[in-house]
């Protein structure tokens, strides 16, 4: 049954970090200043994952466990901000019936990295087209029509997806698309871009809390807890932060005025720049966790916080931070240093179990945003992050499949051609041929690595050595 809010929120995605993070603070909105909205779920990508959420009427709980202030917390928080979930892909006309609602104001939206791309064989007539922002687009028109270009229609655009300036390369993909569709829009295209240009505003924003998700070890306590079998609860540190950096059209003012999450008590901060809150994260964060999942995976683990303890992975893990990563960002060092001893604190939660493998979706477009430009940095300085290059094998030999030295199998989450491309390479058993080809990718990378000196020698001996005598070899 449908709450009583208006739906003034669309958002492209249902997975564990929104339901963790939006969700939970519009429902604080809700609770603490009245914001009076709902969110309704829109699926960015085929597949039935909908149903569990359909099933509980779009209701669920967040359960935030960790430290706060230095102690122990343990909050149980009950959701029920989400109107409706819809899959376009089954369902186009209520997708598409969402370009109608007077009350729609902001789209928010987690489509992984690889998500805010332009794919020129998506067409306006699809139903739905298939990238992210197409579908975008063509929601926008059909706004546009339906409200007669009124000006006081246009929407907020918030994207989640951690690349750098993710506001303006949404809108970009959407001015590419209107450049496209042009011939289809019945004169109508250049009325319409400029409706989008003055009414309709992306703002760049960073997003920042660890949600491993649904808390297998906890789950019956839990549901005892909260006294209904909840089967899509998700857990998350106490730790958020929203930085949003106004759209050029937008005030500050009347960002903070529509979307008072301040208010509310949270950690959301508005800006004119979030570039260097965004770079210390996506780096010293983000970064981190790329390398660290497949590294601590394929040596047998499978926890964060277990990595962090294990005397190798640990001692690993914490050179890339220190000695690799931080010494790439141009800030002031007794910042990055309590930020990076911060986010070490954060990964060793005693309460949370951050399953690796959580981490490791889409791990190629991951470390081409967190972790190569550092990369790239370091060896016009002359020497290669050996710790970085040996994430990335282990990110090679993972995609590979099978199973790690304990039998338990391997599953990579990623774009079935790129699955496909790392899988076919392997079957040539040569690391220097998956080494070349890897690096040599275009359409994983947007440029060739094999470039870079000394990189493709290295990452060849690293996936030698994994394969041969296993990761801990490189780790000690």
């Amino acid at each position: 049954m449908m709450n009583s809010h208006p739906e003034r929120i669309l958002q492209f995605g249902e997975g564990n970090f929104l339901r963790g993070f939006i969700e939970w603070m519009v429902q604080q909105m809700n609770e603490r200043i009245g914001f009076d909205a709902s969110v309704v779920v829109v699926k960015p990508r085929p597949g039935n994952s909908l149903e569990r959420l359909q099933a509980q009427d779009c209701k669920y709980s967040v359960n935030l466990l960790g430290l706060a202030g230095g102690k122990p917390l343990n909050e149980l928080h009950a959701i029920d901000c989400i109107s409706r979930a819809i899959n376009p892909y089954s369902d186009f006309e209520a997708y598409l019936s969402l370009a109608g609602n007077a009350d729609l104001r902001f789209v928010v939206s987690n489509t992984t990295e690889a998500g805010i791309t332009f794919d020129p064989s998506c067409q306006l007539a699809d139903t739905p087209p298939a990238s992210f922002p197409a579908k975008l687009t063509q929601l926008l028109y059909h706004r546009y029509l339906a409200f007669q270009g009124d000006n006081s229609k246009g929407l907020i655009m918030l994207p989640c997806e951690l690349i750098t300036a993710n506001g303006r390369h949404l809108c970009e993909c959407v001015m590419r698309y209107i450049d496209l569709w042009a011939d289809d829009m019945d004169g109508k295209a250049a009325e319409f871009r400029l409706w989008v240009q003055q009414s309709c505003h992306f703002c760049n924003t960073l997003v920042d809390r660890i949600v491993p998700g649904f808390p297998v070890k906890d789950v019956e306590g839990i549901q005892q807890r909260i006294g209904w079998a909840d089967n899509l609860i998700v857990q998350a540190e106490p730790y958020h932060l929203w930085v949003i950096e106004t759209a050029s059209n937008l005030s500050l003012e009347q960002l903070q005025q529509e979307f008072p999450a301040n208010k509310a008590g949270l950690n959301v901060i508005y800006t004119t720049d979030e570039s260097p809150y965004h770079q210390r994260k996506l780096t010293l964060l983000n970064g981190p966790h790329t390398v660290l999942a497949p590294v601590a995976f394929l040596a047998g683990l499978d926890i964060v916080r277990d990595a962090c303890q294990h005397p190798l992975v640990g001692t690993f893990i914490q050179r890339v931070i220190y000695d690799e990563l931080m010494p790439t960002l141009n800030m002031p060092h007794d910042e990055l240093l309590r930020y990076a001893d911060d986010v070490l604190q954060r990964f060793l939660n005693p309460y949370i179990d951050h399953q690796l493998t959580s981490i490791m979706l889409n791990s190629f477009a991951k470390f081409r945003t967190r972790d190569l430009p550092a990369l790239k940095l370091c060896a016009s300085r002359g020497t290669l992050p050996h710790g970085i290059v040996t994430g990335l094998a282990a990110i090679c030999t993972y995609y590979r499949g099978g199973t790690r030295a304990d039998g338990t199998p391997i599953h990579p989450s990623d774009d079935p051609q790129i699955i496909s491309f790392i899988t076919d390479l392997w079957q040539t058993g040569d690391p220097a041929t998956v080494a070349r080809a890897v690096l040599a990718a275009d359409t994983i990378w947007g440029e060739d690595l094999t470039a870079i000196t000394g990189l493709t020698e290295m990452l060849t001996n690293d996936l030698q050595v994994i394969a041969t005598q296993g990761i801990t070899a490189l780790l000690s």
